[in-house]
């Protein structure tokens, strides 16, 4: 493989982990704090790519606003979502939690199907970016470049409100000890809408910046949730750091793995889960929920 060649298959494999990252860092800090393994985490990046799509498509708002207007709908959606049915649920049965957030994903794919039908959908990239940056002696499209300077910055803005704001002061000491944190007077079930809000803003960012690049469809939630499941388990679940190096990783096995074996794509990602619940079963980075520093 040439320098060339392998420089390319790099940028892809970044640009799919950082895409990969938006939707798993949500997960993990929902399981961080509120200790509940989210299945409609996928369904929800779904709802932000066909939202997306409509404003963007259809309504034909500019693309930069509609990247901002997705997430924060996610947001009031996810605020719903938690206010409604999951705070019901927080001291029950695990299995109660699974079923529940199972069932949800399967309601938000039907109503997407209601609403949007059940074809594929194309969203036009902004004007800006629908082009091509020379990168040494090849050309690489600018979107999947832009993807891969979000990630690092997404990453920068999640630090920072963890571990600068009263906010994530109050997220870190929920993960450590709900019942102390609610002794010293935070107000724990409202915490937890902001928590679960949040993740489903990074769910919609997510669904936002995948919706030019990949096809709107229904399901398709299913595959990424898969994927995002594997970054936590690699990284450790609740672990804000092991969210990036996870997504990493797999974006990287996803996109170098199929040049040692043809249509193994899936495998690679799937080995490296296996390895590291048999080394290390907390995942590389689950010393402790949230612990922002590596």
């Amino acid at each position: 493989m040439s320098i060339s060649s392998a420089t390319i298959h790099l940028l892809n494999a970044l640009s799919f982990s950082m895409l990969l990252f938006c939707i798993a860092v949500g997960l993990t800090v929902i399981f961080g704090v509120l200790k509940i393994i989210n299945f409609a985490h996928g369904a929800l990046y779904m709802v932000g790519a066909y939202v997306m799509f409509d404003l963007v498509a259809r309504q034909s708002v500019p693309f930069w606003l509609a990247l901002l207007l997705v997430p924060a709908v996610l947001g009031v959606f996810g605020l719903i979502i938690e206010w409604t049915l999951l705070r019901r649920i927080y001291e029950r049965d695990i299995t109660v939690q699974l079923l529940l957030t199972f069932a949800l994903s399967l309601v938000l794919d039907d109503l997407v199907r209601l609403i949007w039908g059940s074809g594929v959908h194309a969203t036009p990239q902004p004007t800006l970016l629908n082009g091509t940056i020379e990168v040494g002696s090849n050309s690489y499209p600018a979107y999947a470049l832009f993807i891969i300077l979000v990630g690092p910055l997404l990453a920068t803005a999640l630090w920072y409100v963890i571990e600068r704001t009263s906010f994530g002061k109050r997220i870190r000491s929920a993960a450590a000890d709900r019942e102390m944190t609610a002794s010293l007077g935070v107000n724990v079930p409202v915490l937890f809408t902001g928590v679960f809000a949040l993740g489903a803003v990074l769910a919609g960012l997510g669904g936002a910046l995948a919706a030019p690049i990949r096809s709107v469809a229904p399901s398709m939630g299913e595959n990424i949730i898969i994927l995002a499941f594997i970054v936590a388990v690699i990284g450790g679940l609740g672990s804000f750091p092991g969210a990036l190096i996870g997504s990493i990783i797999v974006g990287v096995l996803m996109e170098f793995g199929p040049l040692v074996i043809p249509r193994s794509e899936m495998a690679f990602p799937y080995i490296a889960m296996i390895l590291v619940l048999l080394i290390r079963p907390s995942g590389l980075f689950g010393k402790e929920m949230l612990d922002t520093r590596a």
